[in-house]
């Protein structure tokens, strides 16, 4: 098996093990529309902290569960509202603080926005870098929870293809994947690559996720030699 089959046959393992992004896992139906971007944005805020992914999504989930799912119903919230749904989602290590700027946030995305992020993407004309810097202008929203809104939104945001920022590419490289995201997006179709991007994260977070798919390529390799 050539290497280019080698790398499609883990790139298929990977899809199909931990093929997810973190908004679907979420229950976040993501489109261009502003109440699941501003959805998606909450989950990248919760994302970048230092905590499990598995708690941020069961945090946001929480949010969306108590009607937070709009600027405005995030800002009209009160402080308490918003650490109640944290603890519940057992984002408690971050609750009070993250309560005070997702209040903060969504009120800087009215002010400047008006609730909407299309217009943040009408303003950045289609640049990627732009658009990472006017997401860093939102209170909670660092380099990382920049990275992690663009990689999720690069499906429907298509200008952003192929976006696999330096998280993904920690994983690639743990897969023996190329280790550049114009050679990575061969790997798969056009429409999957924000789901690649999100498996390959949870490889680079997860070594037991790396030793499984390397495991299932392994053996569907050697079905393949076998037939």
């Amino acid at each position: 098996m050539s290497a280019t089959a080698t790398r499609r046959e883990t790139a298929r393992a990977l899809l199909d093990t931990h093929g997810q992004t973190y908004a679907a896992q979420a229950g976040i139906r993501l489109r261009d529309t502003p109440q699941p971007l501003y959805q998606l944005l909450v989950l990248a805020s919760l994302l970048s902290a230092r905590i499990r992914a598995s708690v941020a999504v069961d945090a946001a989930h929480e949010l969306f569960e108590a009607d937070m799912r709009t600027p405005r119903r995030m800002q009209d919230a009160t402080w308490q509202q918003r650490v109640d749904a944290l603890g519940a989602g057992h984002y408690r290590r971050y609750d009070e603080s993250t309560s005070t700027t997702l209040g903060r946030s969504a009120e800087f995305l009215h002010e400047h926005y008006g609730g909407d992020l299309r217009r943040l993407r009408k303003k950045a004309d289609g640049d990627p870098e732009r658009m990472k810097e006017l997401l860093q202008e939102l209170p909670g929203i660092g380099p990382a929870g920049a990275a992690i809104f663009l990689r999720e939104v690069q499906g429907i945001w298509t200008e952003l293809e192929p976006y696999l920022d330096g998280k993904a590419v920690q994983g690639a490289e743990r897969l023996g994947l190329p280790t550049t995201p114009r050679e990575l997006a061969k790997l798969v179709s056009a429409q999957q690559l924000a789901v690649f991007a999100a498996a390959l994260v949870r490889a680079a977070l997860d070594t037991s996720v790396a030793e499984d798919v390397r495991e299932r390529a392994g053996s569907a390799r050697g079905k393949s030699k076998s037939g």
